[in-house]
């Protein structure tokens, strides 16, 4: 509203005063604004707007007269020696042969009483000039100032900037640090040598991320400082998953319910840290409640606006304020400032209004009058005699932290610098149009800003002043701490500097021993909404509430989060498992039946002592092998029996321990060749039952020249022959290789043999299985014999066995997990060899070892006999 209202007050004198040219061959000042100034002649005018004083005065309206101007009350010394600066830096420039030869600079000064009238006032007066006339009837040419140091706020800056802007005309702030003001498109000769806000946010929250502080309270003024600070502030913590815990604005009125009210948000908050975006007239309001209401125990962080007030250094005070972190602009040092501060006198300076209220005020005398009261009495007036030395315990007088006036040193410098560039430009090497250079007496505003961007130089302590795409200085601040003094007061000490660079980011850097802390333990609260995760465990956020408050929640099997406040849990990979506590990935432990653990050790016994028994056995046989009881059993088969089923005791060590290329080709083939070598040795031994038996009868005589020795072997070898061929093409086409499977245990690796091909396999023992029917349909319809040749029903009880092994094999073999699968496949060997053993070797042995009385032939004989 502010910024329509005086674009439309300067278009109305624009046009009033063209309506003038039309009845005049003069251009006429339309009005003139009652300033408070200082003023220096010179070939090229700069111009400052500096706050000095603290308050506007309008007068009463009557609506029957003119009113009367504003005026301006309450000086500050603090920011008269900031417009002092710049009459001093612009003295020196002109002392410098090496900067602007044979250019002498001067300036224009005004106060514009922090109100954005009186600034704007300022900045038209500036620009347009205070002369009530001049001959040019076209009212063209250069502006009176080339470019202007200031305004210090924010608010007075963008209005002054969206009016000066569309002319191109220069301005650098030394205070204003709206982010807003970034915006080049909007304010497009705007720069600054103060960071924005927007650097201020950042190097704020630096200094939060640095003490683990991630639940805070916001308070701000409403203002387009606080206001847009507030904003960026905001963003920049949702960023780094911190949170706001409250966020209250100070209004204008300080209303004081509405104090009240921010006291008790700050109380009810779990956070004990508190942010304030603020100027001191908006704070003051507020820290008066504080004290009132005894709040300690909260850590308050300040922005540069009144991070270095000294309003708030008081002993009532530092009970509350004591241990603040603040920011605030780079400090630095201006070589014979001092002296020149002190040897200003009004009567050197007459034009100077604002030297002599300066005076007025330093020694509390009127200067017109020329008298003065003291005790009552009246003297001679210390105003006219000025002989009296300026005191130099004074903030007017105080060097020892320059930071605003460092601000403003670099300002004009940055403008003399522009000019001096300017001015070494060479015909026909310009940056216009037609390579052309600006001519200094026709100076226009926006060949200024050209050359104001590509503005680089070092000051004498040795800062790099240049600005970025934006105007935006390179962006630096000091971290200050307020600690007590000696006195109970609050002083401030420097503990820290953040920094920006175009390639590292912010760099903040503390010196955390020299921080005073305002606490009973003598170290930073804790200001979270809650604890951090400790690895092992996710971030679980509570419904309803921001991401700062949350539940930790333990990771589940297999995953892991090995940082603090991790938002979600990692996945290990394929070979590797969570450890207990989560916080890791270990390698997954690998599994396979090994000769160490109880089972194997158990099952290799097994397997030795079916190969012992089975060559106990052969012994037994081998011994009494002349004996009636094993010739009639067909000694050549029965041995070639036992050898197979010794493999098949012995092929079980293959299925033991770690899977290798050649134990995992030859486990399965050697079962398969083992055992179809056994199942056909009997299946040839039911045949010979069978023969013998025809052979007894009349009719069947010449059954058994089908079924001699050599066609008994050829038999067995040629049944077992194809067996190999099965296990040979297999083993060429698809050889089963060692293999980690994941997917049985999730937590463990099952080292396996992958078959390779199931159709291989399932031919495999599909083959054994045909030969194990057939063997036991035949013993089956062989069973009922005569006594003398039982051996049918021996075979039938053997394959009865065997079948049902290998029947109840399949399911648990599909069912069993891991290296369970392969101790069944083990146990269906064993146990089917076990169960040929004992089925048809058991009666013969014992007939044999304890009863050798029924081992003859007469007795084979005679129960023949018996039973006919």
């Amino acid at each position: 509203m502010w910024i329509t209202l005086y674009i439309f007050l300067y278009l109305s004198f624009n046009c009033m005063y063209a309506a003038s040219v039309l009845r005049s061959d003069r251009c006429q000042l339309q009005g003139h604004f009652r300033l408070n100034g200082m003023h220096q002649d010179g070939d090229v005018i700069l111009g400052g707007l500096f706050q000095v004083h603290f308050f506007t005065v309008f007068p009463d309206l009557s609506f029957k007269t003119e009113p009367e101007p504003p005026y301006c009350e309450k000086f500050d010394m603090e920011s008269f020696q900031l417009a002092q600066t710049m009459a001093f830096t612009i003295n020196e420039i002109n002392k410098n042969p090496n900067l602007l030869p044979n250019i002498t600079l001067g300036y224009y000064l005004y106060d514009n009483c922090v109100r954005l009238g009186m600034a704007f006032r300022a900045a038209m007066s500036l620009i347009s000039g205070t002369e009530k006339s001049f001959s040019n009837l076209n009212c063209t040419g250069p502006p009176p100032v080339v470019g202007i140091v200031g305004d210090p706020s924010s608010t007075p800056s963008i209005a002054i900037s969206s009016v000066l802007g569309l002319f191109r005309v220069p301005i650098v702030s030394y205070y204003a640090t709206c982010s807003c003001l970034s915006e080049r498109k909007k304010y497009p000769s705007f720069f600054r040598t103060i960071p924005s806000d927007a650097f201020q946010v950042r190097a704020m929250v630096q200094i939060l991320r640095h003490f683990g502080w991630t639940w805070v309270g916001l308070i701000y003024s409403d203002d387009d400082y606080g206001i847009y600070a507030a904003q960026s502030f905001q963003q920049e913590m949702q960023l780094f998953g911190h949170c706001v815990a409250f966020s209250e604005i100070l209004p204008h009125y300080n209303n004081p319910r509405d104090i009240q009210r921010i006291i008790g948000m700050i109380q009810a908050s779990t956070a004990r840290v508190v942010v304030v975006f603020s100027t001191s007239s908006f704070l003051l309001p507020l820290m008066d409640e504080v004290v009132l209401q005894n709040m300690t125990g909260r850590q308050w962080i300040a922005s540069e606006a009144w991070a270095d007030s000294p309003v708030y250094h008081t002993p009532r005070l530092l009970p509350y304020l004591g241990g603040t972190l603040g920011i605030t602009v780079r400090r630095g040092k201006i070589q014979g400032l001092h002296d020149f501060l002190l040897h200003i006198r009004p009567s050197n300076e007459p034009r100077n209004s604002m030297l002599r209220i300066f005076w007025e005020n330093m020694f509390g005398c009127s200067y017109e009058t020329g008298a003065t009261v003291k005790d009552g009495e009246q003297v001679k007036n210390i105003c006219t005699g000025e002989e009296n030395p300026i005191p130099t315990n004074t903030p007017y007088t105080d060097v020892s932290a320059l930071r605003g006036a460092y601000n403003v040193y670099k300002a004009v410098y940055a403008l003399a610098h522009a000019l001096h560039d300017l001015m070494q430009c060479e015909e026909g090497r310009g940056p216009f149009s037609g390579n052309r250079c600006a001519d200094i007496t026709k100076l226009k505003p926006w060949q200024l800003v050209h050359y104001l961007q590509k503005v680089n130089f070092t000051t004498g302590f040795g800062d790099h002043v240049s600005f970025d795409k934006n105007g935006d200085a390179l962006a630096i601040y000091d971290v200050l701490n307020w600690q007590p003094s000696s006195d109970g007061s609050i002083r401030i000490y420097t503990v820290g500097v953040v920094n920006e660079g175009a390639t590292t980011g912010v760099v903040l850097k503390l010196d955390e021993d020299a921080i005073y802390w305002n606490f009973e333990t003598k170290k930073p609260p804790r200001s979270v909404c809650s604890e951090s995760c400790p690895p092992g465990t996710r971030r679980a956020t509570r419904k309803g509430l921001p991401v700062c408050c949350f539940d930790c929640l333990p990771c589940g099997d297999g995953d892991i989060s090995n940082t603090t406040d991790a938002i979600e849990c990692t996945t290990c990979p394929d070979e590797f498992w969570s450890s207990p506590d989560n916080n890791q990935c270990v390698p997954k432990e690998v599994e396979f039946l090994s000769y160490e653990e109880p089972l194997g050790i158990s099952l290799t016994t097994a397997s030795l002592l079916g190969t012992c028994f089975s060559g106990l056995v052969m012994i037994v046989f081998a011994h009494h092998r002349n004996t009636p009881i094993v010739r009639a059993n067909n000694s050549e088969l029965s041995f070639l029996l036992l050898l197979s089923l010794k493999m098949c005791f012995l092929c079980v060590l293959l299925f033991i321990g770690r899977p290798q290329l050649w134990t995992c080709q030859l486990r399965h083939a050697v079962f398969g060749i083992s055992f179809v070598l056994c199942i056909s040795s009997i299946l040839v031994k039911t045949m010979v039952v069978i023969a013998v038996f025809k052979s007894s009868r009349p009719e069947g005589k010449g059954a058994m020249k089908w079924f001699g020795a050599v066609q008994q072997r050829c038999t067995v070898l040629l049944l077992t022959a194809l067996q190999v061929v099965i296990c040979a093409v297999w083993l060429s086409s698809a050889s089963p290789t060692p293999h980690k499977n994941n997917h049985y245990i999730r937590s463990k690796i099952v080292y396996e043999c992958a078959i390779g091909s199931v159709a291989g396999f399932s031919v495999l023992l599909g083959y054994i299985g045909l030969l194990a029917a057939v063997s036991f349909l035949l013993a089956f319809l062989a069973r009922n014999l005569p006594d003398n040749f039982n051996e049918a029903k021996f075979i039938t009880f053997s394959m009865l066995i065997f079948c049902a092994v290998w029947i109840a094999f399949v399911p648990a073999y599909v069912s069993s997990p891991g290296k369970y699968a392969v101790a069944v496949e083990i146990f269906a060997i064993l146990a089917s060899s076990f169960g040929l053993l004992v089925a048809i070797f058991a009666p013969k042995c014992y007939i044999i070892l304890l009863h050798p009385e029924r081992n003859t032939k007469n007795a084979i004989m005679g129960r023949e006999t018996q039973n006919k």
